[in-house]
């Protein structure tokens, strides 16, 4: 499915091939099969700039340590596939819509970060990749994996981020009832497929604050020394 998708992204003018040392897999080689960073992939294990700025950032940020919990906010791709080399407990989840927190679909847990099923202090690690753009009540969501987080332990994701000093509200819910601020714009989703899934916000340098104001006593925008072809991704890390 994946290569299917790739396949569709070619442009053989923008193609490139590198072989570099990446944080997951080691010496691998690179290739760029057009324009866009989802179209520039490790071929050993499909991560994209998105994906390897987030693993550095994990790699950095922690110390060896394989008992570490952890929880991931998608239930496949290189991230998890990375996390589960490096850590012994791993918890993965899905949002599925109309479904109850902590129940299972075909074996894939569901979860809604806004209001998540987990006890409280139950995780060392809480991770995702282009989520929070896509939540309703995001500083709900940053408040419950600040619950689920134990005493010290980390918060590292990527969203969007631009150079704006305050993130822009583009829908919201208000009073039950989906509000446009700004002409609607969607991401694709690997389970609902292309322009399925609507962005509530372009986050800006604000972003640290409002992990802050749900109580982490530190958050830091880090980006990764190393790009890929021109691309990189900033990395959102908070400490409980």
């Amino acid at each position: 499915m994946i290569f299917q998708k790739l396949f569709k992204l070619v442009q053989p003018s923008k193609m490139r091939l590198s072989v570099r040392v990446f944080p997951a897999c080691g010496l691998s080689p690179f290739v760029q099969l057009g324009q866009g960073e989802v179209a520039v992939r490790c071929l050993r294990c499909m991560a994209t700039p998105v994906h390897l700025a987030l693993i550095a950032a994990v790699k950095a940020s922690l110390p060896l340590h394989q008992r570490w919990s952890v929880y991931e906010l998608s239930s496949s791709g290189p991230v998890l596939a990375y996390l589960r080399t490096r850590f012994d407990e791993v918890t993965c989840s899905e949002y599925f819509k109309d479904i109850p927190g902590g129940a299972f679909v075909n074996g894939i847990r569901c979860e809604d970060v806004q209001k998540l099923s987990f006890k409280d202090e139950s995780f060392d690690l809480c991770t995702s990749t282009e989520v929070f753009e896509h939540v309703p009540d995001d500083m709900a969501g940053f408040n419950e994996l600040f619950r689920v987080l134990r005493p010290g332990g980390r918060l590292i994701f990527t969203a969007p981020l631009t150079d704006a000093q305050s993130t822009t509200e583009r829908a919201a819910m208000v009073g039950g009832k989906l509000t446009y601020f700004l002409a609607p714009t969607y991401h694709g989703d690997r389970l609902t497929g292309s322009a399925s899934v609507l962005v509530f916000r372009d986050y800006g340098l604000d972003i640290c604050a409002r992990l802050k104001e749900v109580g982490f006593t530190a958050a830091s925008i880090t980006e990764p020394a190393t790009n890929y072809f021109g691309y990189s991704r900033k990395v959102v890390v908070a400490v409980k």
